[in-house]
């Protein structure tokens, strides 16, 4: 399945290269939403609440209404999620929060799926050259993304994997992850990173997997109608 992704900051959409160069900016919504409105889920992801210099919370509000989606982004309490989700939400991505000095922080986990629900939840594992990295891909850890995938495992619907280093280029997702990804859950799973075509798409499915996509329909290189 396709899952168009809507990443904002500064309350427009954007797209950045490996999370730190930005490559295009549209401040024109609607079209977009009507592109993305027949897809079951959207991606939306607040990049400045990830990072932590700001929010676009309101912004995230309006899409969420508009559209299926799951959001992410500077969730990082119970309350965070509760509240994302009464805006309209249909799942919460929670990324950085599930790591804490350095170790996955299973209890965060276990109570996020006690008081939110586990079928409410996505857990995002990033990874950059082979390590997890938090704190809006600023911070990179010593953790290994299918251990953290496997340990999570009890504890949500389904997992975002985003391969940094492939990350807006549009060179393809490196396909020799998906089976270790795949085998170390029993939940839905989705990637991110580089994947530029349809027929990417649907190889990726084959596999087992969602992807998320983005500067590849931004950019028009993939055609979606």
């Amino acid at each position: 399945m396709l899952i168009p992704s809507i990443d904002l900051m500064g309350g427009k959409i954007v797209q950045l290269v490996q999370g730190e160069r930005k490559a295009l900016e549209f401040d024109d919504f609607d079209p977009w939403v009507r592109r993305f409105e027949k897809y079951p889920i959207v991606q939306l992801i607040d990049l400045d609440a990830a990072i932590g210099t700001g929010s676009n919370r309101a912004l995230v509000a309006e899409f969420a209404r508009r559209l299926p989606s799951q959001v992410g982004g500077g969730i990082r309490s119970v309350a965070s999620a509760r509240e994302v989700l009464a805006a309209g939400a249909r799942r919460v991505i929670i990324g950085s929060s599930l790591v804490k000095d350095g170790a996955i922080d299973v209890q965060f986990a276990q109570q996020l799926a006690k008081e939110v629900g586990s079928e409410h939840l996505i857990f995002a594992v990033d990874s950059r050259g082979g390590k997890v990295a938090i704190a809006g891909w600023r911070e990179t850890t010593g953790l290994n993304a299918t251990d953290m995938v496997r340990t999570l495992d009890p504890y949500c619907s389904g997992f975002l994997y985003t391969h940094i280093d492939t990350e807006g280029l549009m060179r393809g997702f490196p396909r020799e992850l998906v089976s270790a990804l795949r085998g170390a859950t029993s939940r839905s799973i989705a990637v991110a990173g580089g994947i530029a075509t349809m027929d990417e798409v649907e190889e990726l499915g084959r596999l087992g997997v969602d992807a998320v996509v983005g500067m590849a329909i931004y950019t028009g290189a993939m055609a979606i109608e």
